[in-house]
């Protein structure tokens, strides 16, 4: 049966119809999936955010961003090719993220209160252990899309 409200229950089907809990085990390996598949999104995020930004160290804020360099300058060149390896990971941690994210979506809509809390604690964990302010300041990537 499937819910259209939130229940609780250690009862799930989740993602497959081959994925069902029903038993106590079974169900806290879910949830535990569920918080390492959420966190490890966030390590996803952080890692495209350390593709875009390049390996040096960056200085400056928001209000006067890094990107603004002009075009011609600096060791940068070699990356700006149509087809530049930064450009190719940056699409598949891209690519890769979208799709764990619309996993977790998708987990979410079984409408099982237990999954929704373990999604929303690997989120938080996975924020607090793998981004920083800094991240979303210079990068541009405060956005509340779940898979943007």
């Amino acid at each position: 049966m499937m819910h259209m409200t939130f229940y609780w229950s250690r009862q799930v089907t989740l993602l497959f119809s081959s994925w069902r809990t029903d038993s106590w085990l079974s169900y806290a390996l879910t949830l535990l999936a569920c918080v390492l598949a959420s966190a490890f999104y966030q390590y996803l995020d952080h890692a495209r955010y350390r593709v875009r930004r390049g390996s040096k160290r960056v200085e400056g804020t928001a209000e006067e961003p890094f990107l603004s360099q002009p075009k011609g300058s600096g060791a940068g060149n070699r990356d700006r090719g149509r087809w530049s390896m930064r450009k190719i990971n940056g699409g598949l941690l891209f690519g890769l993220s979208s799709a764990l994210g619309y996993l977790l979506m998708l987990a979410i809509m079984s409408f099982n209160g237990g999954v929704f809390l373990a999604i929303v604690l690997g989120l938080t964990a996975g924020f607090l252990a793998f981004r920083s302010e800094d991240d979303d300041e210079t990068g541009g990537v405060n956005s509340t899309c779940a898979c943007a």
